[in-house]
């Protein structure tokens, strides 16, 4: 039966040509820190940005829809090359409709890292759902993978590796920096 389920992850994760993140909790590790001043600060994970770079040099393209509203993760995907990101969507369905369409994929060609409940409507929707591996129970159980990582902390990096390598793209990207 693992063989199975395996066996169907990996077929998942070889159609995918978009991946679509949510925020808190998953490219941060959801905590908001806040300055004397009432700024708020987030922590971003460097090997997620540089698995979303290598994601993206492999020619596929990445999106955000989050629930709140930043400064600074409009910063963030500035830095990563991230044009196509919604901000404020209690209702990730809209969004993820919208953004589907404007690049004509289909729902099995998309992937979807998510946390919390305000993700599973999109998360039930797409081809290969993912979570951290502190993503609330109920997001776990429906994921189609689980990351050993926690969110903000290498997770987003971990499902971009394992769909890279369903795709036999990897050894390609490692061999970039080796020659």
């Amino acid at each position: 039966m693992e063989e199975a389920r395996d066996a169907d992850v990996l077929g998942r994760a070889k159609k995918i040509k978009m991946i679509i993140l949510d925020v808190d909790g998953v490219l941060t590790d959801g905590g908001v820190h806040i300055g004397e001043e009432g700024e708020l600060f987030k922590t971003f994970n460097i090997k997620d940005g540089m698995g979303i770079a290598l994601w993206q040099r492999a020619g596929f393209r990445t999106a955000i829809i989050t629930g709140r509203r930043s400064k600074m993760l409009e910063k963030r995907a500035e830095e990563l090359h991230i044009t196509e990101f919604r901000q404020g969507c209690l209702d990730k369905r809209d969004a993820y409709k919208e953004i589907k369409e404007k690049y004509s994929l289909k729902d099995e060609e998309i992937a979807y890292i998510g946390d919390d409940l305000i993700d599973l409507p999109v998360m039930i929707q797409v081809g290969f759902a993912a979570a951290p591996a502190d993503a609330v129970s109920d997001v776990r159980e429906r994921a189609h993978f689980v990351t050993e990582a926690y969110g903000g902390r290498g997770a987003v990096r971990e499902v971009l590796e394992f769909i890279l390598k369903s795709q036999n793209l990897w050894k390609d990207i490692v061999n970039t920096f080796l020659s």
